[in-house]
């Protein structure tokens, strides 16, 4: 048991109070009021709708689970590469025994594993936590996970905000009587893309701000359902309620409310006494215009995801010039450039945390063979053609063709090496024409030549 861990009471109704070691303070003893808890004050606790979002936004809705299913997927074709860095700029890419772990992450996993349930849980918890145990990377459940903060001091004792020490993990839910696993602030994969404003170290998800957005969208689909399920009624307006005072009114209307209210009594026959008469709202769905209604939600949806409707496959998406060449072209760059690069960047700096990169190099992520990224042929042959003849240039002009290749590859001229003793014509200084039929003048020199029409 590790030292860390002994010093944690099992979890009960309050979380215990606990000092942690000198070591965690860099060997200086803790001042008195920095002493960790894990109440609201003193602990970041994931947000405990992580379930709720898994269930009832990508197994219920499918709108989500389309979107989800497009991020997921090309998020997971990126592979990592270290980069080396020159000067402070991003060089060519190299791989080392170091990454073996990345792309074997644990037994039968692959990479794609490993980014697949980075996304998901970064994309339904707003976190992915990770640590490295016997040569394996270990998803933390994020929900299940409290980040531990102290509080941080100035030079007078002043409190100036916080800062991370460690994460406590609850196996099993932090509402179980269990001792939590305890680990040091640098021993965990912290990714989150997305962060939460008012949290300090906290990541948000995406579909957070469209609850709401979801919400209605299913209550549009169950709508849509219990129209056919009842026949396809329509709804209804009852006249001339036979009610001898106010009270029997008042009966029967709560009567009719409770029988044919909400979704679930939605479209059911009315059947009245009588002298009452029901009168048509909606003959069907198309007077209400429920396609329009519905396709504005899912493209608010897609939008918040950072996917185009046109991606995803949404009725808003397959309408007008979407699905032109060009307009298609550009949305799947608009998913690239923005959602997936940012979070890719995001994952390698958070990944080197278990994999530290070399001096000078940085973990990086390799897209190269990520088939949503490539361009369409005539591009891609303009692009290499340009490539090809600015390398060309730095090696006419006096430059190695290795340093001109990493120059033009990585759009950094400071990479660009000299051949040694090698100068280019251009740099050499003009020699003045000879002369032979020159007369000499008067005092020994040569007069200048000079040129008449005519020749």
């Amino acid at each position: 048991m590790r030292l860390l861990d002994a010093l944690v009471k099992p979890r009960t109704a309050e979380v215990q109070r606990y000092m942690p070691p000198p070591w965690m303070f860099n060997g200086l003893d803790p001042a008195p009021n920095v002493v960790t808890t894990l109440s609201s004050d003193k602990a970041e606790g994931i947000s405990d709708t992580f379930q709720g979002y898994v269930t009832g936004g990508l197994m219920a809705n499918t709108v989500i689970a389309a979107i989800e299913r497009v991020r997921v997927s090309v998020f997971a074709e990126a592979r990592f590469a270290f980069q080396r860095l020159r000067k402070g700029r991003p060089g060519d890419l190299f791989s080392l025994p170091d990454l073996d772990i990345l792309q074997r992450p644990w037994v039968g996993g692959t990479t794609g594993d490993l980014l697949a349930r980075m996304l998901l849980d970064a994309d339904f918890a707003g976190n992915w936590f990770g640590v490295e145990v016997d040569g394996e990377i270990i998803r933390l459940r994020p929900d299940w996970v409290e980040i531990v903060l102290g509080e941080r001091l100035d030079g007078a004792g002043r409190v100036i905000g916080k800062k991370k020490l460690g994460y406590l993990y609850y196996d099993g839910g932090k509402t179980l009587d269990v001792q939590p696993a305890v680990f040091l602030a640098d021993e965990v994969a912290h990714f989150a893309p997305h962060p939460d404003p008012l949290a300090n170290f906290r990541g948000m998800s995406w579909l957070t701000p469209v609850v709401r957005e979801i919400q209605a969208d299913s209550m549009a689909t169950s709508h849509k359902l219990k129209f056919f399920e009842n026949s396809a009624t329509p709804n209804m307006v009852v006249k001339g309620i036979p009610a001898g005072n106010q009270q029997e009114f008042d009966d029967l209307v709560d009567l009719m409310e409770a029988r044919h209210r909400g979704t679930t009594n939605a479209y059911r026959t009315l059947y009245l006494a009588a002298g009452a008469d029901a009168t048509v709202v909606g003959a069907d769905l198309r007077q209400m215009d429920f396609k329009a209604t519905q396709g504005a939600g899912e493209t608010r949806i897609a939008a918040a995801g950072g996917v185009h409707p046109a991606i995803v496959g949404l009725s808003e998406g397959m309408q007008g010039s979407s699905l032109n060449a060009g307009n298609f072209g550009a949305a799947r760059r608009l998913v690239a450039d923005v959602p997936m690069r940012s979070a890719w960047r995001n994952a390698a700096g958070s990944l080197e945390m278990l994999v530290p990169a070399p001096v000078d190099a940085r973990l990086w992520y390799d897209d190269r063979d990520v088939a949503f990224l490539r361009e369409d042929a005539m591009d891609a042959a303009n692009i290499a053609e340009t490539e090809a003849r600015a390398i060309g240039e730095c090696v006419r002009n006096g430059y190695t063709q290795e340093s001109a290749r990493d120059a033009v590859l990585a759009r950094n001229m400071d990479l660009l090496v000299p051949v040694p003793g090698w100068i280019s014509v251009q740099m050499q200084k003009q020699q003045p024409a000879s002369a032979p039929d020159a007369a000499p003048s008067t005092n020994g020199s040569t007069p200048a030549l000079t040129s008449t029409p005519g020749g």
